[in-house]
């Protein structure tokens, strides 16, 4: 029988270019600063620019509005790649991203051509979903958006909000019908000169403390009818879209940690001598970079499973929520054994297993925890 070739693990051309470019600007440009950032918690405008310029964000937006028209694997190797260098910056980055995703989702022609231009042209995006009594349950958000003639007036507060101390506008949800629950939420571009619109005290994280997070309050908010992304009560099925593919993308960022937890374990492991050997010939050290390793390669494989089926137009639900559970966990795991390995120098700041433990842990929170996931899972398993 001829050979079947219908499954391939090889990258294109284009995307070893991509992968090769975000390699490189994450050892030479985010790593070198990664320990500042994390630090002083100062939001890398620097490192942001520079990434823009070379095209690692907006990266999906496509050719058409100045994007780079990426592929959602084409992604995935970039954010592995950019979470090797500060899984912080990273988020700040991919984050923008996502708030694209919901406008070449569900936005019209006149829309993407006014906000993706001017999210290519220098200006940042927040995606604002997560309330202070509703995160991983959506539905349960409680800011509305009252019809008044062609417009609305949103009120409520979002929390945990990446980038909205620096972004120049908002993919924000509400209610435009509460009684119908999920089918009465609506998605609205919020600029933020607004009036009404106003941001929070950024949050002092314990990790990831290089990405912008605030809470946004909305205070009678009028918004243009013609800011309105999709129809009235389309806002459920564009967040579950958005999902569907910034999942992948978040579980790449979460094999990126994983990946740089363990190659700093074996390079201590091969110079850290205990009992006149290098501490890497201990069979038990031995085994936790061999559980690293296997799980690393497994969470790769998932997110790329994950981002292929939604290139191929097929339903990936169920792969996306494998791929993000499995990743976060991942990451956490592989975090705190690289702790363990370092011993007590991993749990002295300064080194870098210190700050990819306190990174990794809210991987297994944002974007659904990881709860949520085996929850999809089993639904879909039972559906």
């Amino acid at each position: 029988m001829p050979a079947d070739n219908g499954i391939s693990f090889e990258l294109t051309e284009e995307q070893r270019m991509l992968q090769s470019l975000a390699r490189d600007f994450a050892r030479e440009q985010m790593a070198p600063v990664a320990e500042h950032y994390d630090r002083t918690a100062e939001f890398p405008a620097p490192i942001i620019a520079h990434a823009r310029q070379l095209g690692l964000i907006n990266a999906n937006i496509p050719t058409e509005y100045g994007g780079g028209g990426a592929s959602l694997i084409s992604e995935c190797l970039m954010a592995e790649e950019l979470s090797w260098g500060c899984a912080g910056m990273a988020t700040s980055m991919l984050l923008n991203d996502i708030a694209a995703m919901a406008l070449i989702a569900a936005a019209s022609e006149e829309q993407k051509k006014r906000w993706l231009t001017r999210m290519v042209e220098g200006q940042l995006a927040a995606y604002a979903v997560t309330e202070p009594g509703a995160g991983s349950d959506v539905a349960g958000i409680q800011t509305t958006a009252t019809r008044r003639q062609d417009a609305y007036v949103l009120q409520g507060t979002k929390t945990f909000i990446t980038n909205a101390s620096v972004a120049q506008f908002a993919i924000v949800f509400a209610h435009t019908d509460k009684e119908q629950k999920h089918w009465g939420m609506s998605a609205f571009v919020v600029e933020r000169d607004a009036p009404g619109f106003s941001v929070g005290k950024r949050f002092d994280k314990m990790g990831q403390r290089a990405s912008d997070t605030a809470e946004i309050v909305l205070d009678n908010v009028v918004v243009p009818e013609s800011q309105r992304i999709g129809r009235e009560g389309d806002g459920f099925m564009i967040a579950m879209q958005v999902f569907d593919r910034s999942r992948p993308a978040i579980a790449a960022m979460a094999v990126g940690l994983a990946r740089r937890a363990l190659e700093e374990s074996v390079e201590y492991a091969k110079t850290r001598e205990a009992f006149g050997a290098p501490i890497g010939h201990n069979q038990a050290i031995a085994h936790l970079l061999a559980d690293m390793a296997m799980n690393v390669e497994a969470a790769r494989l998932l997110a790329w499973r994950a981002a292929w089926a939604v290139e191929q137009a097929k339903a990936n639900t169920q792969l996306a929520s494998f791929a993000k559970a499995f990743a976060a966990d991942t990451a956490m795991k592989a975090a705190t054994d690289a702790v363990q390995i370092f011993g007590g120098y991993g749990y002295v700041k300064g080194y870098v297993v210190e700050k990819l433990m306190r990174d990794a842990k809210v991987f297994q929170i944002y974007e659904g925890t990881s709860q949520i996931q085996r929850n999809i899972i089993a639904r879909e398993l039972l559906r």
